[in-house]
């Protein structure tokens, strides 16, 4: 590889490794949050410091030359260490950190986020914040790419080696209902009586129900597939049908409470668990200092208020302790 005449950057890095993963360069621009002109010049001004082709541009979707994979080992190595040595610098001090990527679950938008980020601003004075909400499984897409450095989100079932992970609350699936429906026992006949109104699967937690029924061989009759908590909610407010969700869901659409009752869902038991989750031995210290904040926020802004609503979920629905 013949050596060019310029200088290899940090960001020039990041943009050939956001590139070559998302194989375009317009994707590549939004999650670095620039413009593809930027994106365009950093990829050349590399090119021409190390002298080779990375990339084939030209083509669609954008490809790695044989010089780009063998780049792209290293430079994921790079970025790393880069990160590592932030963190390690900062660890002492989290003032010093100077860039904060989080992603919160949508399910906390209302309350738990606004919180966490004012009490993180005022331990990490000098930090630009960049939040990012969502459904879990794309914020732990975003994690993988290294689009994000945190994420609270509910844990995806997939392997986790490299990762930090720290849990923070435990919640049940249950059953929304048209409110007054259902009465006495034998709840799932008439829940089969209903159309039930499903999460998309196209995210991980219509597939997790989707195949927490099958295991059970319990077959019901679906009409609609919606990717909404509020419009799932809306629908069963009218009585249009029934839904599998978590408290959390529920809590989040306040206006159609009155018209929906939780039940406990008939059956085995299904749950999910939201955790911290950051890439290992990236960030020090920062991590399990804000699970540490999290958790008693959590137990007083989400779990106590929606137990005592629903006090039959007992413990089903806590705050992990502290490790």
């Amino acid at each position: 590889m013949s050596v060019g005449g310029g200088k290899v950057t940090l960001w020039g890095i990041e943009v050939f490794v956001a590139t070559a993963e998302e194989t375009s360069i317009s994707a590549a621009a939004r999650r670095l949050n620039t413009s593809p002109a930027t994106v365009s010049q950093q990829l050349s001004n590399l090119e021409g410091a190390i002298g080779t082709q990375l990339l084939n541009r030209s083509e669609r979707p954008v490809s790695m030359t044989p010089a780009g994979e063998m780049f792209l080992r290293r430079a994921n190595t790079i970025l790393n260490e880069a990160d590592q040595a932030r963190a390690e610098l900062a660890q002492a001090d989290l003032s010093r950190l100077t860039r904060f990527r989080l992603g919160m679950v949508e399910d906390f938008d209302a309350d738990v986020t606004p919180r966490i980020l004012s009490l993180m601003a005022e331990e990490m004075k000098s930090a630009q914040f960049l939040l990012e909400t969502g459904a879990s499984h794309w914020l732990s897409d975003l994690l993988d790419t290294r689009a994000l450095d945190v994420i609270v989100a509910a844990d995806m079932g997939v392997a986790t080696d490299g990762m930090e992970i720290h849990p923070l609350m435990v919640e049940p699936f249950v059953a929304a209902v048209p409110k007054g429906v259902i009465k006495g026992d034998k709840v799932l006949k008439q829940l089969r009586q209903m159309p039930l109104i499903q999460y998309t699967n196209r995210h991980y937690m219509g597939r997790l129900i989707t195949a927490h029924l099958a295991r059970q061989n319990i077959r019901l009759t679906s009409r609609f597939e919606l990717d909404s908590y509020h419009a799932i909610l809306a629908m069963v407010a009218e009585g249009a049908g029934w839904a599998i969700m978590t408290p959390l869901g529920w809590q989040r659409a306040h206006r159609f409470r009155d018209a929906i009752d939780i039940i406990e869902l008939p059956g085995d038991p299904l749950t999910r668990t939201i955790s911290l989750t950051t890439r290992a031995d990236v960030m020090g210290t920062m991590p399990a200092l804000m699970a540490a904040h999290l958790r008693p926020m959590l137990q007083e802004l989400i779990v106590t208020p929606t137990c005592a609503r629903l006090p039959w979920l007992g413990d089903t629905m806590r705050v992990f302790d502290a490790h």
